[in-house]
This record gives C-alpha cells, sequence and structure tokens, in this order.
C-alpha cells in the first residue's frame, strides 16, 4: 500500500488507478466461486480459513495455488479420503518449498510460505473430557498454533475420572497459561468444573459426543451455557476453531497490555 500511495504522491499513477490496485491488493479473486480477505493475517494474525464442506477439491487446489504465496492458508473439515484426492495436485508446491501439513484428526491441511514466520505469543491450555472429543481439540489446537500461541494440551480427563484431571490443571497453571479450552461432550461437566479452579478465563467447547438426550451435542452445550461456575465463554458446538481464534485474540489483547 505505501508503494502505491507514493506512486500516487509522485503523480506516477491517477486517483482512481491508486483506488484500483489497493482493492485487488485487499481482495484476491479465485475464478467466480471465491474472494479472499488477503490482508486477514496480518491483521488478526490468524490465516485465512477455507471451510471444505461445500467446495469441489478442484476449488480447493485453486484456492491454495492463488493464495499461499502471500501467506499461510487453512483448510478446514477436509476428511482425510478429500486430502489424499487432492495431495497429488499440489505436490509441486512442496518441490517450490512450500510447507504443506495435514492432520487428519484436526481435519486441517495448511499450506504455507516458510518464509512466514510467527512470533510466539501467549501460551493456553487445552483439555479434553474424553477421547472422542479429540478431534474437536485437535481443530483447536491445529488453529492457535498457526496463530504463533503456544499450547498445552491434556486429554481424556473428563468428571468420569475426575482424579485424572488435577495434575494436568496443576501443570498448566505452573506454565502460566492465559486462557484453557475445555472440550467436552455427553452431560458436558467439565468446564465448570475446571472454572472453579483456576483463575485465567475458560472457554466450554461442546461436543456432539452422545447419545438419547445428548445427542448431537445440546445437552453438552445448555450445560455450559447454564454453569454456576463464573468465568466461562462458550462457543457452538464442535466449534474448535471459533474456540482457538477467540482464546488467541484474548491472549494477544493480554501480551500487548503487558508490553
Amino acid at each position: 500500500m505505501r508503494q502505491i500511495l507514493e506512486k500516487l504522491l509522485k503523480g506516477d499513477i491517477s486517483l482512481e488507478e491508486a483506488e484500483k490496485l489497493i482493492h485487488s491488493s485487499q481482495i484476491r479473486e479465485v475464478g467466480d466461486f471465491a474472494k479472499f480477505d488477503m490482508h486477514r493475517e496480518s491483521r488478526t494474525g490468524f490465516p485465512e480459513a477455507i471451510l471444505a464442506p461445500g467446495k469441489e477439491d478442484e476449488d480447493i487446489i485453486k484456492i491454495i495455488n492463488h493464495c499461499v504465496d502471500d501467506g499461510s492458508i487453512m483448510v478446514t473439515r477436509l476428511e482425510k479420503d478429500r486430502y489424499q484426492n487432492i495431495k497429488p495436485s499440489l505436490e509441486h508446491l512442496t518441490q517450490q518449498g512450500f510447507i504443506l501439513n495435514y492432520n487428519p484428526r484436526a481435519r486441517i491441511l495448511v499450506a504455507k510460505n516458510p518464509e512466514n514466520q510467527k512470533e510466539t505469543i501467549g501460551k493456553i491450555g487445552i483439555i479434553t473430557a474424553g477421547t472422542s472429543d479429540i478431534p474437536v481439540a485437535e481443530e483447536a489446537r491445529v488453529v492457535a498454533q498457526e496463530a504463533g500461541c503456544e499450547v498445552i494440551a491434556s486429554y481424556d480427563v473428563g468428571v468420569a475420572g475426575i482424579h485424572r484431571l488435577f495434575s494436568h490443571i496443576s501443570h498448566m497453571m505452573e506454565e502460566k497459561v492465559q486462557a484453557i479450552l475445555v472440550v467436552a461432550g455427553m452431560e458436558g461437566a467439565l468446564p465448570s468444573v475446571v472454572a472453579g479452579l483456576v483463575d485465567v478465563p475458560v472457554i466450554g467447547v461442546p461436543t456432539s459426543v452422545g447419545y438419547g438426550v445428548g445427542k448431537d451435542g445440546f445437552t453438552a452445550l445448555h450445560s455450559m451455557l447454564q454453569s454456576c461456575a463464573p468465568g466461562i465463554a462458550v462457543v457452538n458446538i464442535d466449534n474448535g476453531f471459533g474456540a482457538a481464534v477467540f482464546a488467541v485474540t484474548m491472549v494477544k489483547q493480554v501480551c500487548k497490555n503487558e508490553k
């Protein structure tokens, strides 16, 4: 943008040309199906995220090829079979030095320019009630780490065996985490327990793990919203991505104030 403004001041380009250049540097159009905010990562610290469901494999390939030069791109909810389908069409990027990391549990593909290194900011904890909640927790972990946040994770420490929890909470407090994501399905009781033990913000992440009245995660969601322990924020069901964005945004503000 500075280069464009300098050209405008020198009279090398007109006001209309400058406007077009600024607009094109902010929005990247891919075909007739996608428009990307190319300044999102520099503005928010989070890479542009592409939701895989609803997009054709060819669309995802085009998006990555068009945008990876400028930073990082995350493709979320990308099932393993779909990743295997698009992988051959992206191998030329690894040959050019780009980094492609796929996490099958998180169902996230990260494509990035190795020159796009982030400074580590802050530290969060992620806890799951059970092993069935791990995919949502892994989604949160990958997103937080891609934003430059250190993550300490402890899985399968729910209320069904509450004695498993306390040593992990103590470790997170010793490590001075600034927020804790608590991922739980079934009755969703774990965030209330954790919030009653710590002095940092707790983010409840209900999952669709359950059956009967707990089916689809609504019991866990309602339980977290009704928690009697103060200091809990709650995101949507299975929304590990949104929980990580909220946690890291909050931690970044804390780090700014400490400076």
